[in-house]
């Protein structure tokens, strides 16, 4: 999926940009474990291992993927302790009908990362 064919006309990045924000999620998703799952058709749920500036990180590349693509809904929680002194927090993404491809390869991106 090296190709970005998949990010909608509606993304407002400069064209120049966008790889290296793929590669800022790719990073994160590849380095900070987490469990995928799809509640609903329009919405994904990664929970994170969280560790020393994750959380920040997270929210940070949050808002701005916000800010060049507003079809995205970022939500961000902390789940707390595990028990064993870690603690994990969630992030749920969303997107209407007519993104719901842009989700689909988002997930397929996680799934890549995830597996390195």
């Amino acid at each position: 999926m090296s190709d970005l064919a998949w990010v909608p006309q509606s993304c407002t990045l400069p064209t120049a940009e966008r790889p290296l924000r793929v590669a800022e999620w790719d990073a994160l998703f590849a380095e900070v474990p987490a469990a995928v799952s799809r509640p609903e058709p329009l919405r994904l749920r990664l929970v994170l291992a969280d560790g020393p500036g994750v959380a920040e990180r997270v929210r940070e590349l949050a808002e701005r993927e916000s800010g060049c693509c507003s079809f995205f809904t970022f939500t961000t929680d902390r789940d707390g302790d595990d028990g064993d002194g870690t603690g994990s927090m969630s992030l749920d993404i969303a997107v209407d009908p007519a993104h719901a491809a842009v989700l689909d390869a988002l997930a397929a991106r996680i799934d890549t990362a995830g597996r390195r």
